[in-house]
């Protein structure tokens, strides 16, 4: 080794440390994995800690309650947006009604009712889960699912190293390979 810290070789000096190896880096991959699974439960259990320890909130008021069941209401006049979103007059109305099922007491899931023996579940933004509409909530986690099963597939594939599927040559077709290769290759 010299004075700089370099050894010397058929290239002249290089760095006596090496960049580590294939095998040697894959043997460290779990502990990445095994350590960013446990800072993202720690993430998820503070979360879990801090939204239980904030305990109950002010009871909401009217106006707050209105807003919030007239969220989840499709207008009837606009179609696209929810009854508390929507600036028509018949929205207006529908909130004016929710105002005053609250005033006599009903609850949430009583208003929501009234309005869906109305203008049944198409009033409801956010579709039951049930029947044909369960199409809609089930759907979206499933082709999430199989996304995941298609990239750890791909992935797997992909992976280096990877022993072939395919056996190794017997002693006979090495024999008939060598056989060909002789017959391609040019006299001299």
């Amino acid at each position: 080794m010299s004075t700089n810290g370099r050894t010397s070789g058929p290239r002249g000096g290089h760095d006596a440390r090496r960049a580590p190896t294939i095998a040697e880096r894959t043997r460290s991959r779990p502990a990445f994995t095994t350590m960013g699974l446990a800072l993202a439960g720690a993430v998820v259990a503070g979360a879990l800690v801090l939204v239980a320890t904030k305990g109950p909130s002010a009871p909401l008021t009217v106006n707050e309650r209105v807003q919030q069941i007239a969220s989840g209401l499709r207008c009837v006049a606009c179609q696209n947006l929810s009854v508390a979103d929507s600036p028509s007059k018949m929205a207006l109305a529908m909130r004016t009604e929710i105002g005053h099922q609250i005033r006599s007491g009903k609850t949430p899931d009583e208003i929501r009712d009234y309005f869906v023996a109305r203008y049944s579940d198409w009033i409801l933004l956010s579709p039951p889960a049930s029947g044909l509409a369960l199409v809609a909530w089930v759907a979206p986690a499933l082709a999430l699912a199989l996304g995941a099963v298609a990239l750890a597939w791909a992935l797997r594939r992909k992976r280096p190293g990877r022993p072939s599927a395919d056996a190794p040559p017997t002693p006979a077709e090495r024999a008939r390979i060598r056989r060909e290769l002789a017959m391609l290759e040019e006299p001299d």
